[in-house]
């Protein structure tokens, strides 16, 4: 099919040609090419001010970030035959890296799909669309899906935050085949169970893989306390380690009872403790109960959504790092992680150090983590460079 072209303004393509595959709404000129003109969704021939061309892209005429360059080729399209490239050559990856099918078969940007996560759990796919032009292909998704693999069932879990802001509905829906309401699936070989129609985001986060993994050497014969646990994912896996009692702390009550069924799953329900509430509030009242723990973990939502959150977001992060540092017993161990972008790994650094001087104790890192391989990192996009964490051992002072 043939396409209509965006020209950019002098200079704009300097940002593409280094990797980078976003066009901002400023970019472009819309003198000769008003952004306006295009429908939403469309895929378009990019080109610099001069006339070089610089690929194909879809675009969103209502969106800050208007367009998302797919291919520097220009006779490529996204449909079917470029997703189940893509795909593929996601796939390689992952088969190289994990000896399961679980994990993040494609993770946007940084797999050439700009919009699209597609979660494996065995095989069974769930896929969550953000963009107006991958929703324009979903059909090819799944189409593309069954090409490569004999899915039992496809999954569209297209109801993120981004999607209002693209001028998309959110939907859930079953594409094809039976869904289970906890779908099994495996991590660090822990069996495990996952709400993906009805849990946050695809239903896990398997970002966190590496991270779960370094955790469950500290944990043998401890009693650990998983914060804003949602599932238990680190809890769950700690118990599996060998921890001799792990209390799940999660504000929703269904979170809890799928992170019970997790324990059972491994027959560690009698070592399980849920408590149903808010995280800063649970600590509190574990301090004032005198409580202690071997290893707490900290793993919150993302405090920083946005630049302007900054301030208050390094602020949450202090406190529930401290209040997690008071719960723990002599030479304890804190995991200490964040999925907030905006929040610098150095400053979580500082975090952590700041408070535990303000505790009079001495912090020793002694284990970093960044996200899995299925998370690959785009080396032109920071935005996919995400997640850390820290393994610290909290002392005192001497």
């Amino acid at each position: 099919m043939s396409l209509n072209t965006l020209i950019l303004n002098q200079g704009a393509e300097r940002r593409l040609r280094a990797g980078h595959v976003w066009i901002y709404s400023n970019e472009v000129d819309n003198k000769r090419t008003p952004i306006k003109s295009f429908q939403l969704g469309e895929q378009v021939l990019v080109e610099a001010s001069n006339g070089k061309s610089l690929g194909v892209a879809y675009v969103n005429p209502n969106t800050l970030i208007c367009g998302r360059l797919l291919c520097r080729d220009t006779k490529l399209r996204l449909d079917r035959s470029l997703l189940v490239h893509r795909i593929n050559i996601a796939l390689s990856l992952r088969e190289a890296c994990f000896d399961k099918p679980c994990y993040r078969l494609v993770f946007g940007d940084s797999d050439g799909l700009p919009g699209l996560v597609i979660d494996r759990y065995f095989n069974i796919f769930v896929v969550q669309i953000s963009t107006a032009g991958m929703e324009a292909v979903v059909d090819e998704i799944i189409s593309a899906l069954n090409k490569i693999f004999t899915p039992e069932a496809i999954v569209l879990r297209c109801d993120g935050k981004m999607r209002s802001t693209e001028g998309l509905e959110s939907y859930i829906e079953v594409a094809q085949g039976e869904v289970p309401e906890l779908c099994p699936f495996e991590e660090n070989g822990v069996p495990l169970l996952a709400p993906v129609l009805t849990g946050q985001k695809t239903g896990w986060f398997y970002d966190h893989r590496n991270n779960r993994a370094a955790m469950q050497k500290h944990v043998e014969g401890k009693r650990v306390l998983d914060l804003f646990s949602y599932v238990g994912g680190w809890g769950v896996q700690a118990l599996a380690a060998g921890a001799t009692e792990v209390m799940c702390v999660d504000a929703s009550e269904t979170a809890l009872d799928v992170a019970l069924e997790n324990a059972r799953l491994n027959n560690a329900e009698d070592r399980f403790v849920a408590v149903q509430g808010d995280a800063f509030d649970a600590c509190k009242a574990l301090i004032h109960d005198q409580e202690k723990f071997d290893v707490v973990i900290v793993d919150p939502p993302a405090f920083i959504q946005r630049r302007k959150d900054i301030k208050n977001g390094e602020r949450a992060y202090s406190r529930i790092n401290n209040l997690a540092m008071r719960l723990l017993g002599r030479n304890g161990v804190l995991v200490s992680a964040s999925c907030s972008m905006h929040l610098e790994r150095a400053n979580l650094v500082d975090i952590i150090r700041a408070n535990a001087r303000e505790l009079d104790r001495t912090a020793q890192i002694f284990d970093q983590g960044h996200q899995g391989a299925d998370h690959p990192v785009h080396p032109a996009i920071p935005e996919t460079d995400y997640l850390k964490s820290f393994c610290v051992r909290v002392l005192p002072s001497s």
